[in-house]
């Protein structure tokens, strides 16, 4: 039996997020994991993923650059979505912005057990001073 490429468990963890599929969560993410270098574990990260889906009900994660090699991943993210209220410390309320996020990955044994994430936050601005 072959294994999964890095590239396809990491399809299969943005699959897991779209369809908010939080029990299966920790098939793809390690207990341990760490984001923008904060220990945030298992429960602490499929809570701010939660957060994040009853804020934005349209959230989709789209999938637009994906590198893989043996332990990394690197995606670009967009994103078109209507967050409710705050977002990203912006009022946002409601108005459907557009944006980029990219992100890395790193895997330990099949697992998501580093996350580094860099949000366009400046294209988010710029929409909303438009408006």
């Amino acid at each position: 039996m072959l294994e999964k490429s890095l590239a396809d468990l990491y399809r299969g963890y943005i699959d897991c997020l779209n369809f908010q599929d939080w029990e299966n969560l920790g098939t793809y993410v390690e207990q341990d994991v760490r984001y923008n270098g904060q220990m945030v574990g298992l429960y602490g990260y499929r809570q701010a993923r939660e957060a994040e889906f009853r804020a934005i009900p349209d959230l989709h994660f789209d999938v637009q650059i994906l590198i893989a090699d043996d332990t990394t991943v690197a995606s670009r993210l967009n994103f078109n979505i209507s967050p409710q209220g705050m977002f990203l410390g912006l009022p946002v309320n409601g108005r459907r912005i557009s944006f980029s996020e990219n992100v890395f990955y790193e895997f330990a044994e099949g697992k998501i057990a580093n996350v580094w994430s860099i949000v366009d936050k400046a294209a988010i601005e710029a929409q909303l001073s438009a408006a």
